[in-house]
C-alpha cells in the first residue's frame, strides 16, 4: 500500500491500462526452469488426497506405466503457475497495482505427461487487457514447456483482475 491520499480507482485502472495495452500480444514473461521431483508430486497426493498408482507407485510405474516412471498431476502442472509467474529474477510486478486476484481460467490443456523429475518452464503472453468495474482484467496464454520435448506439458489461458 502506498502513503498519501487513496487513489481515485477509475485513473488508476486507465492509466494501467495506458501502461498493458501495447503489451497485448508480447510474450511478458519466461520463468527460470523448476525440477519436478517426486517428493513434490507426493507432497501433492497428500494435500489433494489423489494417490493414483501412475503419481505415487514408483515400482508399478517403472513396470505398467507407459511413461515408465511416476507422472505429475495435471493439476500440480498447473498449480506452478504462481511459483513460476511469481518468482525469480524474470517476474514481472504489475506496476500501481495494489492487488491481484486470480480470476479464472477460459481453457486448459494437458498435452504431454510431466514424468518425475522433468523441468518445467513458465511462457506467458499478454493476451487480452480490459477494463471491469474498479480493476484491469488480463488474460494470460500460459504455455509450461518441458526441458528438451517440443510439445509442452500444458496450456492455459488464465484470468487475472488488477486492482490499483
Amino acid at each position: 500500500m502506498t502513503d498519501g491520499p487513496p487513489l481515485d480507482p477509475g485513473a488508476a485502472a486507465a492509466d494501467l491500462l495506458a501502461v498493458l495495452r501495447p503489451l497485448v500480444g508480447r510474450e511478458v514473461h519466461v520463468s527460470d526452469w523448476l525440477t519436478v521431483t517426486q517428493d513434490r508430486i507426493d507432497q501433492f497426493a497428500a494435500a489433494t488426497g489423489d494417490h493414483q498408482w501412475i503419481h505415487v507407485d514408483l515400482a508399478r510405474a517403472a513396470h505398467e506405466s507407459p511413461w515408465r516412471t511416476t507422472i505429475a498431476h495435471g493439476m500440480l502442472t498447473l498449480s506452478l503457475y504462481a511459483q513460476l509467474r511469481h518468482a525469480g529474477p524474470a517476474a514481472q510486478s504489475w506496476p500501481a497495482v495494489r492487488t491481484v486476484i486470480n480470476y479464472g481460467l477460459n481453457r486448459v490443456r494437458f498435452t504431454r505427461a510431466v514424468k518425475s523429475n522433468s523441468r518445467l518452464r513458465l511462457r506467458v503472453t499478454l493476451a487480452e487487457v480490459v477494463p471491469v468495474p474498479g480493476a484491469v482484467q488480463v488474460e494470460e496464454t500460459c504455455v509450461f514447456e518441458l526441458d528438451g520435448d517440443s510439445t509442452p506439458a500444458c496450456v492455459a489461458s488464465m484470468l487475472k483482475r488488477l486492482y490499483p
